[in-house]
């Protein structure tokens, strides 16, 4: 069974749409904030420390889907279901299953890199860290 850490959102009037439902590039921007306090739950140190020791900036997107089951308003507390599915050599697979009051409403899944800087600018893969890795199993 993976780890799997719980992050909450409650939703603002000015995160709904004139329909009063969440506008869902919304839960994109809850789904990273769940992503990162994924590893921090986990003990991964903040990005700048990990940057030091182990040259990793963060962990950037570079594939998603989701599906959309329920709507969200207003007044709404959010639970953000954050596992890793899968560890791959230089990437991973994290989801998310966003539940209110017991119910999925929305179902995500990511796939990320730890970035390191790239000589010259710009960034790259690195492989997955394994003191990270053990920390977030």
């Amino acid at each position: 069974m993976a780890k799997e850490v719980i992050y909450t959102q409650k939703v603002e009037f000015g995160d709904c749409d004139p329909a009063r439902i969440v506008w869902f590039p919304n839960f994109f921007r809850w789904v990273d904030a769940a992503s990162r306090h994924f590893f921090v739950e986990c003990g991964v140190p903040h990005w700048s420390e990990t940057e030091k020791t182990l040259g990793v900036i963060g962990t950037p997107l570079v594939d998603t889907r989701a599906k959309f089951i329920k709507t969200a308003t207003y007044g709404d507390v959010l639970q953000i279901h954050t596992a890793i599915a899968e560890w791959r050599g230089k990437s991973f697979v994290q989801r998310y299953r966003v539940m209110k009051d017991g119910e999925l409403i929305m179902e995500c899944e990511e796939v990320r890199i730890f970035a390191g800087a790239r000589e010259g600018g710009g960034i790259r893969a690195l492989p997955i860290p394994q003191e990270i890795r053990r920390l977030c199993e």
